[in-house]
């Protein structure tokens, strides 16, 4: 069954859409006059001065790896990031840990991990699943490239831009 909503009547000056031009200038004059009376400023200098220092705390910006104290890579290749990405943005290929090794019973380390930063959509569903807390969205809003492969963050650059972050590791915890 349809619903049949009703349109709200419009005056004359709605129709002609006069409020909100007037509404408009008003503000653009208004930032005008106080430029002019420099008592405020409205643009920001870019590059020179950047949003760092006002980053909310909820700010997802671009994911990357990190590494624990050791050096040790915190990725068990689980692939959940790649699947619940949205865009597809994220592609793991994983290899086992040969038996030899001493962390042989983790079985798995990504061979190859990259992130397509044009097709992320930023939305920290990634870094939310991650079971070993080893892909973190940083604060960093300034992502470019001059062609689409420089876009593309292989294992190597996530993990050089990741950095370090602490805390317990169950990939190298012995009693696991």
């Amino acid at each position: 069954m349809a619903i049949k909503v009703e349109r709200p009547k419009l005056t004359l000056l709605e129709k002609f859409y006069f409020p909100s031009i007037i509404k408009g200038l008003r503000i653009t004059i208004g930032h005008a006059i106080r430029i002019l009376q420099r008592k405020k400023k409205v643009t920001m200098q870019y590059p020179e001065e950047k949003w760092d220092s006002h980053m909310p705390d909820y700010y997802r910006g671009a994911p990357a790896l990190v590494t624990d104290e050791h050096g040790r890579e915190r990725c068990v290749s689980c692939q959940l990031c790649e699947f619940i990405c949205p865009p597809r943005a994220i592609t793991i290929k994983p290899e086992e840990i040969p038996s030899e090794d001493e962390w042989a019973k983790v079985e798995k380390r990504p061979r190859e991990f990259e992130i397509d930063m044009i097709r992320c959509i930023y939305c920290g569903m990634c870094e939310e699943v991650c079971p070993e807390q080893a892909i973190f969205l940083r604060k960093d809003y300034v992502i470019t490239g001059l062609n689409r492969e420089e876009m593309k963050h292989d294992k190597e650059k996530l993990y050089e831009i990741g950095g370090v972050r602490g805390g317990l590791v169950n990939k190298w915890n012995k009693l696991k």
